[in-house]
């Protein structure tokens, strides 16, 4: 059939926004492992510093210190994606953190980036982190430093983590024990209730929304996905202290499904 004489004067444009749209492509992927890369670099760099000057420190200066590292380097992180056009976030809900103390703070875990985006903006935050982050060479120096608390010996880990809350520290744990699998959320664990019970602290539920499943369960670690990525953060309800672990559980888990 041949070629109308609106189809011809149309071409080159559909050829424009072909190459256009080629370009971006190519520019978002040099972006996004470039962006990788700065992640891995900036972990590699404090996890050897904090190997080699967090056992010369006393604890006291060690721990906070440490902390205070790793949500510096979080927040320069998450703005530099900001600034890059890849990241849009709300964090601001937890904000209203920033007066209390001695809290567990439980979110949902759809992402990798749940505890970078958490720890960026909370204050002096202690975390359950699991062994392999430990034993990781670009992160295992930082979390050591930082006072993190092992999650492979369930009874050393319920009684340090109760300390910490005691002491005044907020506990990031994800109740959930992984990354969701199910939406809206996993079958919750009972270490939480359990820490929250010893501590004699309340829980707080923290709701995280997104507009991507990236860094999810299954999502490859070089996979990249489509920008922006969006992230909002809001407050739930919080649970008083209690004496009823499984109970806390099941209200806690209701209250997930009813929220997401």
């Amino acid at each position: 059939m041949a070629e109308t004489a609106t189809e011809r004067a149309d071409a080159p444009g559909r050829r424009r926004l072909t190459f256009v749209g080629a370009v971006r492509q190519v520019w978002e992927h040099v972006l996004f492992y470039g962006l990788l890369f700065l992640f891995g670099l900036m972990s590699l760099a404090w996890s050897l510093t904090a190997a080699l000057i967090g056992p010369l420190l006393p604890r006291r200066i060690a721990g906070p210190l440490g902390r205070l590292a790793i949500k510096t380097g979080f927040r320069l992180y998450l703005g530099t994606l900001r600034a890059c056009g890849v990241l849009r976030t709300d964090l601001s809900a937890l904000d209203g953190l920033k007066g209390d103390s001695g809290l567990l703070i439980c979110p949902n875990h759809p992402s990798i980036l749940d505890a970078v985006l958490l720890i960026s903006r909370l204050p002096d935050v202690v975390c359950i982190a699991k062994a392999k982050i430990y034993d990781n060479l670009f992160l295992g120096g930082g979390a050591r430093m930082a006072g993190y608390i092992r999650n492979d010996a369930p009874n050393s880990l319920v009684k340090m983590a109760a300390q910490e809350v005691r002491a005044g520290h907020h506990l990031l744990i994800f109740p959930e024990g992984t990354r969701t699998e199910r939406a809206p959320v996993n079958a919750l664990k009972g270490g939480f209730a359990l820490i929250a019970k010893t501590a004699g602290a309340p829980v707080q539920t923290v709701f995280i929304d997104s507009n991507t499943n990236f860094l999810g369960k299954g999502w490859p670690l070089f996979r990249k996905p489509d920008f922006p990525l969006v992230y909002t953060v809001r407050l739930g309800r919080r649970f008083d202290p209690v004496t009823d672990v499984r109970g806390l559980v099941a209200e806690l888990e209701h209250h997930y499904r009813s929220e997401l």
